[in-house]
């Protein structure tokens, strides 16, 4: 049978609306603004565009906002001159304002911090001369293209990530993001297909975590023992949307130990669908199984508000009731603790708020063409 909408309604407010509270974040609600790769940054800085961006999304209800991914200062970090540094006195300014604005408006910002590793081609702007690189000098498909990192690049890598984390502290943000996830560097440590190196990096799950886990201590030496550190986590990476870091629950757990010991506070598990189950034999997602193993706070993500079935849960129609149910009930019953919202957020920077008036017939859905502004 069909839920009332005042039925709806009160769950929503009961679980999406509900304050997040932990020992080192504290936010309003439980939705988050997932990050998502804009490219309005002309030489990598953020402008007064981008912080109204932002501040929209915080005026209108969002409790957490996770910034589009933001460069580390390395040559390769991106293949895209637009995509914003996080690095360089004019940047930084930038991003200080952004944080200016979106707390102006009672909002939580932290910046997606990234280096893409062999997802970049060789020859790319802004420095065409740098080499793309990767733990083993191999692309996604598992194919030579440049020579493995060497320690010296690791060490340079890692010690890149802790000062950009020291910067977003020292410019206000509330936490960072390392971006571990799709396929970029520092899940290029973590995958089995390219991480191919038989040191210390590699060889089993326990080393290929060995990478990850030295950014993320890097990264609390320079902002200490109380500031939030979300780490994003994927199986799929782009493209390979099959593939997998650890295929069974125990290897998972053997994954993420070392990062939970490194620092990490909370896990920003990306799938691509919320609501399928992570492992045969239990109806957890993977932030579920996340939260299981480490006691640790998550986000879960993965086409939360996109398409028609779920959208048409919030204005009555039966065939989405079962999918706004189901993300309500989950976070209900604690699987994972906050829900990011992607291209639904992108189009509609009143998504959050809409949703808690239960305006539900007045949601914008996503198409292509909302990629080329920034509402």
């Amino acid at each position: 049978m069909e839920k009332s909408n005042s039925v709806v309604q009160s769950q929503i407010e009961d679980t999406l609306f509900k304050p997040f509270e932990s020992e080192k974040l504290n936010l309003l609600n439980r939705i988050v603004m997932a990050p998502m790769t804009r490219s309005f940054s002309p030489g990598g800085v953020p402008g007064p565009d981008v912080a109204a961006y932002y501040k929209r999304r915080a005026e209108n209800g969002v409790g957490l906002i996770v910034t589009e991914g933001t460069l580390i200062n390395h040559p390769a970090a991106t293949g895209d001159p637009n995509v914003p540094n996080f690095h360089g006195e004019k940047a930084l300014e930038g991003w200080a304002q952004v944080v200016a604005a979106v707390h102006e408006a009672g909002g939580r910002i932290v910046p997606q911090l990234w280096h893409v590793g062999m997802t970049r081609t060789n020859g790319s702007l802004p420095n065409p001369e740098a080499p793309s690189i990767g733990p083993s000098g191999l692309d996604l498909n598992g194919e030579r293209v440049n020579e493995p990192m060497t320690k010296e690049e690791i060490d340079y890598i890692v010690q890149a990530f802790a000062q950009a984390a020291a910067d977003a502290k020292r410019i206000g943000f509330d936490g960072i993001e390392l971006h571990g996830a799709h396929g970029y560097l520092i899940d290029q440590f973590l995958w089995e297909r390219t991480n191919q190196r038989t040191d210390e990096y590699g060889g089993s799950m326990i080393a290929r975590t060995r990478f990850a886990a030295e950014v993320v201590r890097a990264c609390r030496l320079a902002v200490g023992p109380d500031f939030p550190i979300i780490l994003r986590l994927s199986q799929w990476k782009s493209s390979q949307y099959d593939a997998k870091l650890a295929g069974t629950p125990e290897l998972l757990a053997q994954l993420l130990r070392p990062l939970v010991d490194a620092g990490v506070d909370i896990f920003h598990c990306s799938t691509r669908r919320f609501w399928e189950p992570e492992f045969e034999g239990s109806t957890l997602n993977f932030a579920g199984w996340v939260k299981r193993l480490t006691g640790k706070p998550t986000i879960t993500v993965g086409s939360v508000g996109l398409d028609k079935e779920f959208l048409g849960a919030f204005i009555g129609k039966n065939a989405g009731v079962a999918d706004l149910n189901e993300l309500l009930t989950r976070i209900g019953q604690d699987e994972f603790d906050l829900v990011a919202i992607g291209r639904a957020l992108l189009i509609d920077p009143a998504w959050a708020e809409k949703v808690r008036m239960g305006k539900f017939e007045e949601l914008v859905p996503f198409n292509a063409e909302s990629l080329k502004t920034l509402y």
